[in-house]
């Protein structure tokens, strides 16, 4: 029991492990998948306190108040309504007992430590963030101009209105639908919601 008070106090139990995949069903994390909806558990990373489950869908956050706890709360980000930025990894020096991965999800900052013999199966992690970080920027741009396409259309329709055109009208209102029709099947494709192929291209590969 002192043992795990000091290493509370020193900080040393903040030091996470990457568990195995064939552990991933003894982790609290593992309860709060929607294994319905095919979600699935692609990282997982387990300190005293904490548990941060990276799926393809979401990181889960199994938040621990301190080691010597068992109260715990539940916090679900999503990476379709959480962008991923800011991602940095920070290796060890002689002395140091640990690595450090360091990403924004949304407003959330996350610093996660964990031992340094596990430095090559943390850049998996790094290289996957990073490149759902680089969609997410490449998917916004295109949505973006395809939101300004839109209006620039509608709105140079609609300056030619004057004098109550009913044909004009009628190009107006087909204009409008089909824009609407082609901006939602252009989000479709942008806004992903699984990121499921880009954790297995890095992960373990």
């Amino acid at each position: 029991m002192l043992k795990r008070f000091a290493a509370d106090a020193l900080g040393l139990s903040d030091i996470g492990k990457i568990i195995d995949p064939k552990d991933y069903d003894k982790t609290d994390a593992d309860d709060y998948v929607m294994h319905e909806d095919n979600e699935q558990i692609y990282f997982l990373i387990k300190t005293k306190a904490d548990e941060y489950c990276f799926t393809n869908l979401a990181l889960i956050h199994v938040d621990g108040e301190n080691a010597v706890s068992s109260k715990r709360t539940l916090r679900r980000y999503s990476y379709y309504e959480n962008a991923i930025s800011d991602v940095t990894l920070e290796t060890a020096g002689k002395i140091d007992l640990d690595v450090e991965i360091k990403f924004k999800l949304g407003s959330q900052l996350f610093d996660i430590d964990v031992q340094k013999d596990q430095i090559e199966k943390l850049k998996d992690l790094y290289k996957a963030l990073i490149r759902i970080s680089e969609i997410y920027k490449e998917n916004k741009k295109y949505v973006g101009l395809a939101d300004a396409s839109l209006e620039k259309a509608v709105s140079v329709l609609q300056g030619a209105r004057f004098g109550e055109n009913p044909a004009l009208d009628q190009e107006c209102q087909k204009l409008t639908d089909f824009g609407f029709a082609w901006l939602t099947s252009v989000r479709e494709q942008y806004q992903i919601k699984d990121f499921g192929k880009v954790f297995e291209k890095y992960i373990n590969n």
